[in-house]
């Protein structure tokens, strides 16, 4: 029997769809191993979807329709060295979103959600270093939560949308193909992180990107890796409103 998850129109990544990030740590919640969430077709928001879970597989459907599945997966990725907080602020000025964005109200990294609504993730070029991009997160008491602690979704997709804004320069117009994360702790209200993503790898359409978070001592709370996919304007356009 399948599970029912639905992604709330809060946690949009387009308008009309969810965040990937987010939707992906939602499939990969309910399994106990690392996996790798490919999205196959926009998450529909508000809309009852079936999660059907096989050991440590799963695949979500909507009317029928494959959106995602999950797979076991195994990987390692360095993390480069790091910023700290201060350094992480000052690189939020370089965000290219400020200047356009082609998804202004994503739940992650859109300017135009405000503070307790969206997570407000903005991760600019980091000054002398063109590679690695960065920005603070500050994890707000909205997020729904257990004890004081989120839940791992929204570490999913904190993870999610740095990645993007490292591969853009080559990817263009690019939707997430895959993402797979690794969370080493638990994640607080209150906490202030630290958020990055660099380049991994281009080969034709596809980008792949490592995103981390940290806290303010340096250490690692959770590592991502993401495959962008690269298409037309149009397509984008489509699969975007």
């Amino acid at each position: 029997m399948a599970d029912q998850i639905i992604v709330r129109k809060r946690f949009c990544g387009p308008p009309a769809s969810g965040n990937g990030g987010y939707t992906c740590g939602l499939v990969a919640k309910p399994l106990k191993a690392t996996v790798e969430v490919r999205l196959h077709a926009p998450p529909p928001l508000d809309t009852p979807m079936a999660l059907s879970i096989n050991d440590n597989s799963a695949e979500l459907k909507w009317d029928g329709k494959l959106v995602a599945t999950a797979t076991p997966a195994k990987w390692h990725m360095d993390v480069p060295a790091l910023p700290g907080i201060e350094q992480a602020a000052q690189a939020e000025r370089n965000y290219s979103g400020f200047v356009h964005h082609n998804l202004p109200t994503c739940f992650v990294c859109g300017p135009d959600r405000a503070a307790g609504d969206g997570l407000r993730i903005f991760a600019g070029q980091m000054a002398g270093d063109k590679g690695l991009f960065a920005s603070t997160w500050k994890v707000d008491a909205s997020l729904e939560n257990v004890a004081g602690q989120i839940h791992p979704e929204f570490i999913w997709a904190a993870l999610d949308c740095p990645g993007y804004f490292a591969v853009q320069k080559h990817a263009g117009f690019a939707l997430l193909g895959a993402f797979s994360a690794q969370i080493e702790r638990p994640v607080a209200v209150g906490e202030t992180l630290v958020a990055v993503g660099w380049a991994l790898a281009s080969e034709g359409r596809k980008h792949r990107a490592g995103t981390a978070l940290f806290d303010g001592d340096k250490t690692l709370v959770a590592k991502a890796m993401a495959t962008w996919v690269s298409v037309p304007k149009e397509a984008y356009v489509a699969a975007t409103q």
